[in-house]
């Protein structure tokens, strides 16, 4: 019984050092896709417009609404440690806005559904690789353009937006695919936000809303879990 212990464990420990496709990392270029979640958000700075009625308006986005992405990929190496991803894809989601007026109990709220067609390019940076894994920072940026109809809400928002985006995430080898979960956070570079508002102008106390607003930046979490 000892002898059989000892040669199960040794195979074991053999087990632990084999790689899985050890020259996959040397390919000019690959491809792959990614399913995963994601939450978006709003940063709003507020410029303390006060209405003719004395109306002071307060917006937030208090809590998130996961969503769901996929994108395809494909893959460039650069060097041993560096990589270009270029990942397009779709992602689904929603932000429930709300809107308070600080001098009274007067409450409003919108919900915002996007539909982004995502068209992200990332630099890779991989560490060296520790049997089955090879942990990874990356750094990009990333174009978004909402397809999804417009209404004629409290807040409009532009369809086009440009984003700075870092992340971390960790390449596991398995015996026929590499499986790469990844977690990036995306910042907007430009003001979300339709300041003019033709469509209210039947009725111009509804942009008091929109006045109240000095710029308004998006900002998402993304969660992925590639296949290549």
């Amino acid at each position: 019984m000892l002898l059989v212990a000892t040669a199960l464990g040794a195979q074991a420990q053999d087990n632990d050092k084999i790689l899985n496709r050890p020259y996959v990392d040397n390919k000019r270029w690959h491809l792959g896709f990614s399913v995963g979640t994601h939450t978006q958000d709003f940063q709003f700075t507020h410029n303390g417009y006060v209405t003719e009625n004395g109306e002071s308006w307060y917006i937030e986005i208090p809590s998130f609404s996961p969503g769901f992405n996929v994108t395809v990929l494909a893959d460039l190496r650069l060097g041993k440690h560096f990589n270009l991803r270029f990942s397009p894809g779709m992602c689904f989601g929603n932000k429930v806005v709300k809107m308070h007026n600080v001098n009274g109990e007067e409450r409003e709220q919108q919900n915002v559904k996007n539909n982004y067609v995502l068209l992200p390019l990332d630099l890779k940076i991989s560490a060296e690789r520790y049997r089955n894994m090879r942990p990874y920072v990356l750094t990009g940026v990333m174009a978004t353009f909402d397809v999804s109809k417009k209404r004629s809400d409290l807040l409009q928002f532009k369809s086009t937006d440009f984003m700075l985006s870092v992340g971390f995430g960790c390449d596991f080898y398995l015996p026929f695919f590499k499986f790469c979960p990844e977690l990036k956070f995306c910042f907007g570079l430009t003001d979300a936000l339709k300041h003019d508002r033709p469509d209210l102008s039947d009725d111009p106390s509804m942009l008091k809303y929109t006045n109240s607003l000095k710029k308004v930046t998006q900002q998402m979490v993304v969660l992925s879990f590639y296949f290549e």
